[in-house]
C-alpha cells in the first residue's frame, strides 16, 4: 500500500492504474501460454498415438511424424485376423474385471473413510495407522503369496481374485477421507440421526450425494488403473478365452523380430477408447473433487 501511494504521487493514479492492468494482462497471458503448453504435452502423446494406427510398419520405422497416413484400414485388418488378439473377448473380460473391482473399490473405500470420519472409536487412529502402511506395501511383495492362496482356494484361472480384492483400496480410503475431513459437515448426520435415519441410510441418502466429486474422481482413477492392469492377470489367468485385452496387447508384442507396430498401434488406440469415454463422462467432477480432496488436516 505504501508503495502504491508513493507511485500514485509521483507518476499520478493514472498511470499507476494502467500500470497494474497491464501486469495484469501479462500475468494472464502468462499463465495461458503455461496451460497451452501443458495442454500440448498432454495431447502429444495420445495424438501420435492416433497417428501411428495410420500408418504401416515400415512408417513408424522410418520415423516420427505428426500427419495421418492411410493404412488404417489394412492395420485393423491385419489385427484381428491375429490369433493372440481377439477383440471381443478382451473387451468383455477387461470390462467385466474393470467395472467390478471399480464399483466394489469405489464403493467400500467411501463406506470405509465415512466410518473413519463420522464415528469415533477406540482403535479409529490404530486403523487409519494401519490403512497407511498397508498403502506403502508395493504389490509385487505379495504376488507370490497370492497366487498361492488363490489356488489353495480353487480361484485360479478365474476373475474373482482380480475383483473381489479390490474391496481393500488404501489409497482410495485416503483421498476419500482426505475429502470428507475437508468438506463434509458432520451436523448434518447428527440431524438425520435425530430425525430417525439409520446409520446406513444416512450414508446413501446424504453421504455418498455430499462426496460424489470425489466418488467420481476415484472412479476415474480405479477405471484407469484396472482397465490398464497387466501385472495381476498375467499372473492368475491362463485359459486364452479369459485373457484381458493387456494381455493380448503384450502378445503382439512378444516376437520383436516380427512385431508390425501399425497392429500394435491400432490395439492401443482401439484399448484407449473406453478410458476416454469414461473420463468425458466424468471429468466435470475432478477440478472439484482434487482441489478439496487436496486439502490437509
Amino acid at each position: 500500500m505504501a508503495n502504491a501511494s508513493y507511485y500514485k504521487r509521483t507518476y499520478g493514479e493514472k498511470k499507476v492504474n494502467d500500470h497494474y492492468m497491464l501486469g495484469l494482462k501479462l500475468k494472464s497471458a502468462g499463465i495461458f501460454v503455461v496451460c497451452v503448453i501443458l495442454a500440448l504435452i498432454c495431447i502429444l502423446p495420445l495424438w501420435i498415438v492416433i497417428v501411428n494406427a495410420t500408418r504401416s510398419n515400415a512408417e513408424i520405422v522410418n520415423g516420427l511424424s505428426l500427419i495421418p497416413s492411410t493404412n488404417f484400414g489394412e492395420n485393423i485388418s491385419n489385427l484381428i485376423a491375429k490369433e493372440v488378439y481377439k477383440p471381443g473377448i478382451g473387451f468383455k473380460n477387461s470390462a467385466i474385471i474393470t467395472v467390478g473391482a471399480t464399483v466394489l473399490s469405489v464403493f467400500f473405500s467411501s463406506l470405509t473413510a465415512y466410518g473413519l470420519v463420522v464415528y469415533d472409536f477406540k482403535l479409529k487412529d490404530a486403523a487409519w495407522t494401519f490403512i497407511l502402511a498397508v498403502l506403502m506395501v508395493p504389490v509385487q511383495v505379495s504376488g507370490v503369496g497370492f497366487i498361492k492362496f488363490m489356488i489353495s482356494l480353487g480361484l485360479y484361472n478365474t476373475f474373482v481374485p482380480l475383483i473381489v480384492p479390490a474391496i481393500a483400496a488404501p489409497g482410495v480410503v485416503f483421498f476419500m477421507r482426505q475429502y470428507m475431513k475437508s468438506s463434509f459437515p458432520l451436523e448434518i448426520v447428527e440431524a438425520a440421526r435425530i430425525d430417525g435415519c439409520s446409520e446406513f441410510r444416512t450414508f446413501f441418502t446424504i453421504g455418498l450425494p455430499m462426496i460424489k466429486p470425489a466418488v467420481a474422481v476415484q472412479a476415474i482413477f480405479a477405471f484407469i488403473a484396472n482397465w490398464n492392469n497387466f501385472y495381476t492377470p498375467s499372473m492368475i489367468i491362463v485359459s486364452e478365452d479369459k485373457k484381458t485385452l493387456p494381455m493380448m496387447m503384450s502378445a503382439l508384442t512378444a516376437d520383436r523380430v516380427k512385431t508390425d507396430y501399425g497392429i500394435v498401434y491400432v490395439g492401443i488406440a482401439l484399448s484407449i477408447v473406453p478410458l476416454i469415454v469414461v473420463y468425458l463422462i466424468l471429468s466435470k467432477y475432478i477440478i472439484a473433487g482434487v482441489a478439496l480432496g487436496g486439502v490437509k488436516e
